[in-house]
C-alpha cells in the first residue's frame, strides 16, 4: 500500500511529488493529478505509439522533439482536463467517498481559482499544439469537444468510458500525423485499439466507486457488465489487440512490431484472468499495470523501427 503523506488524497499513488511542490501548492497540483501520474503516462502513450509507428512505416527513429513535447503536453492536459472535471463534477464528488476530499469539492480551492489554473494549464498545451504543423494542429482542436463532454457523459450513460476513450487514444491520430501530415489505415486502426483498451482499463478503475456510483445515479461500465465484467473487460481487450495487429499489418512492420503487439496482448490478458473486485486493490493495480502494457507495445515499435532504420 502507498504510504500517504499528510494532505494527501485516498487516490495519491505517488505522495512524494506533492513534497516537491510549496505546501500551499498542493491543491493545485492535486488539481492536476500531479500525485497521480498514471494519468499522463496512460495518456502520453498512444501519442508515443502513433509517432513510433509512422516512424517505422517510413523506415527511420521517431523524432525526439516530438517525444518530448508529446510528454509536456499530455502532462498540462491531463491536468487541465482533470481541472474541468472536477469543476463540473464538485457536487457529485461531495457525495463518494474516494473524492469528497478533492480540491473544489472540499473547497479547499474555488471554482474561480480552478478556472484559473485550467486556462494556464491549456495555454501550455496549446504552446505544444501549435509547434507542430498544420495539419496536427487542426485535428488537435478537432479533439476538445469530446474532451469537453466526458464530464457530462456519467450522467446520461453507462458507457462514460467510451468518451474517455476517445479522448484518450487520440494522440495515436496526432503521434502519426505529427510526422506524417496526415492521416492514413495504420493510425486509424491505432486509435481504435487505444480506444478500446482505454475503455477495457478505465472499466477496471470503475470497480472502486460501484456502490457509491449507484447510489449517486452516475453510469459507468463497470456497473452497466455487472457480474460479467471479466468478460466485458476480455472483449474489449481483445478488440483492442486484434486492432493494434491491424495497425502493424497495415504499416507493413517486422516482426518486433509484432513481438511488442504479442507482450502487449498477453498483458491484457493476465488482467482480464486477475480481475476480482473483492479484493481490495486489486482493481487500482490491475489498472496502473496498464502503463506497462503500453509500454510493451511501444518498445516493440521502437525496436522495429530501430532494427530497419540501419
Amino acid at each position: 500500500m502507498t504510504q500517504q503523506t499528510a494532505g494527501s488524497l485516498p487516490d495519491t499513488t505517488a505522495p512524494w511529488l506533492l513534497r516537491l511542490w510549496p505546501r500551499a501548492w498542493w491543491p493545485y497540483a492535486q488539481l492536476a493529478r500531479i500525485d497521480r501520474p498514471i494519468g499522463w503516462q496512460l495518456l502520453v502513450l498512444p501519442c508515443w505509439w502513433g509517432a513510433t509507428l509512422a516512424a517505422d512505416a517510413a523506415r527511420t527513429l521517431p523524432r525526439l522533439d516530438h517525444l518530448g513535447l508529446f510528454l509536456l503536453g499530455s502532462i498540462a492536459m491531463r491536468g487541465a482536463g482533470s481541472t474541468f472535471n472536477d469543476i463540473v463534477d464538485r457536487d457529485l464528488d461531495r457525495q463518494v467517498e474516494r473524492t469528497r476530499s478533492r480540491p473544489v469539492a472540499s473547497r479547499q480551492v474555488s471554482v474561480a481559482r480552478a478556472t484559473a489554473f485550467l486556462v494556464t494549464q491549456a495555454l501550455i498545451g496549446a504552446l505544444v499544439l501549435f509547434s507542430l504543423n498544420g495539419f496536427s494542429i487542426l485535428l488537435g482542436l478537432a479533439s476538445l469537444l469530446v474532451v469537453a463532454l466526458y464530464p457530462f457523459a456519467k450522467r446520461v450513460t453507462h458507457w462514460p468510458q467510451a468518451v474517455l476513450g476517445l479522448a484518450f487514444a487520440y494522440g495515436a491520430l496526432m503521434g502519426w500525423a505529427a510526422f506524417m501530415g496526415s492521416l492514413a489505415a495504420p493510425p486509424l486502426w491505432l486509435y481504435a485499439a487505444a480506444i478500446f483498451w482505454t475503455i477495457g482499463y478505465d472499466t477496471i478503475y470503475a470497480l472502486q466507486d460501484t456502490r457509491d456510483d449507484a447510489i449517486v445515479g452516475i453510469g459507468s461500465t463497470a456497473l452497466f457488465f455487472g457480474d460479467q465484467v471479466r468478460a466485458g473487460v476480455g472483449g474489449l481487450y481483445g478488440v483492442a489487440a486484434g486492432a493494434a495487429m491491424l495497425a502493424v499489418w497495415t504499416a507493413g512492420l517486422g516482426w518486433a512490431a509484432y513481438l511488442g503487439w504479442a507482450a502487449f496482448a498477453m498483458h491484457c490478458g493476465w488482467q482480464v484472468l486477475r480481475i476480482d473486485p473483492s479484493v481490495p486493490g486489486r482493481p487500482l493495480g490491475l489498472f496502473r499495470s496498464n502503463r506497462w502494457a503500453g509500454v510493451l507495445l511501444w518498445a516493440g515499435l521502437l525496436l522495429d523501427a530501430a532494427l530497419r532504420a540501419v
